[in-house]
């Protein structure tokens, strides 16, 4: 299935898209089956695996002809973000190739712990927004960049998941924007803790929750010495048209199975919770600009700007974009920093 969060009469709605048509789950639940389908992504999911059976066969029945219900054009519709109020929110460090470019791109080694455990780090779950306007302090704008992300969303409650069984935890896929303002994260980050206000402003997710049968084509065995299902995936990002970025989701390292299973130990996980993969290769100015710099030392670094379209598009997950904008404030931390004191 491939599921979004909409709105409908001032109302949160989730829709079945097919053929870039949106059909009403809960309208067309109504004609097939006395079940009362929830009205948000997150008590859907909730509701459990009954629930979601009738509506992947409510989708199977549209997409066949043999079951007829009111439809909007998709890009008639005010699509939010899949998960509208996750309980949380983690993000991984999946991909080695983007940690091994950063890292060389600020001369030091590649860390050996990567090859030993995955890592994450949690964000603002009442940060996350989905297509359209992305709302930026005067801060945010210190080389603010997007990151180019993958993310699988849980669906059912768990804890001490192990790797070999975390397949079956996972509802779906979506594309991630994980949206930073690089001056604020690398100053708190010198302290060893974070990242927080670098981060905590603003992540995109959407537009569509896609269930793993939509991508069963794409499907390959994981990389040596891991476990868990990787696809084959293309990630593209642009700005203003032009195209920034390009990865492959089979390049990602960790498994979101190996992910969850770290995630999940001594902790439970929710349906609802949304986990990112970390960034792609190549999928962020930082290492763009990194790169740039150490190849050319005339190269004129690149950062996002107020008005800036920021477009993702993931094989299968369809395409998010978003706008940046200015939210003016005279409100500023970083001209609230205190000197530092010497002692003479």
């Amino acid at each position: 299935m491939k599921l979004i969060s909409y709105l409908e009469l001032g109302k949160e709605q989730i829709g079945l898209v097919i053929n870039d048509q949106v059909y009403n789950l809960k309208l067309a639940a109504s004609v097939k089956s006395a079940l009362k389908i929830p009205e948000t992504m997150k008590d859907f999911l909730k509701a459990g695996q009954h629930v979601i059976s009738v509506a992947t066969e409510i989708d199977e029945l549209i997409k066949t002809g043999m079951m007829g219900t009111k439809s909007t054009d998709l890009d008639k519709v005010n699509v939010l973000a899949p998960i509208t109020r996750p309980p949380s929110v983690r993000d991984a460090y999946a991909f080695r190739q983007h940690v091994a470019s950063a890292r060389r791109n600020r001369g030091v080694d590649m860390i050996p712990e990567f090859d030993e455990y995955p890592i994450f780090y949690f964000t603002n779950h009442k940060s996350i927004i989905g297509p359209g306007d992305v709302e930026c302090m005067p801060d945010h704008f210190e080389k603010l960049d997007f990151e180019l992300e993958w993310a699988c969303v849980i669906g059912k409650k768990g804890i001490n998941i192990s790797a070999e069984n975390a397949t079956d935890y996972i509802a779906g896929y979506t594309i991630m924007n994980d949206l930073s303002a690089r001056r604020l994260q690398m100053e708190e980050m010198k302290l060893n803790l974070g990242p927080a206000k670098g981060k905590d402003f603003a992540t995109s997710i959407g537009p569509y929750l896609v269930t793993a049968d939509e991508l069963a084509e794409y499907a390959m065995t994981p990389k040596e010495g891991h476990v868990g299902t990787r696809f084959k995936l293309d990630m593209k990002c642009w700005v203003n048209g032009k195209q920034v970025s390009q990865g492959n989701t089979s390049d990602m390292d960790w498994t979101f199975e190996e992910i969850i299973e770290r995630a999940s130990y001594g902790t439970h996980l929710y349906p609802g919770d949304v986990i990112g993969s970390g960034t792609v290769g190549t999928g962020c100015f930082l290492e763009l600009n990194g790169t740039g710099l150490l190849n050319d030392k005339s190269f004129t670094p690149q950062w996002l700007q107020e008005n800036d379209v920021v477009d993702m598009e993931v094989t299968g997950l369809g395409k998010l974009s978003n706008t940046i904008k200015r939210f003016d404030s005279d409100m500023s931390i970083l001209s609230k920093k205190k000197k530092s004191l010497v002692n003479n």
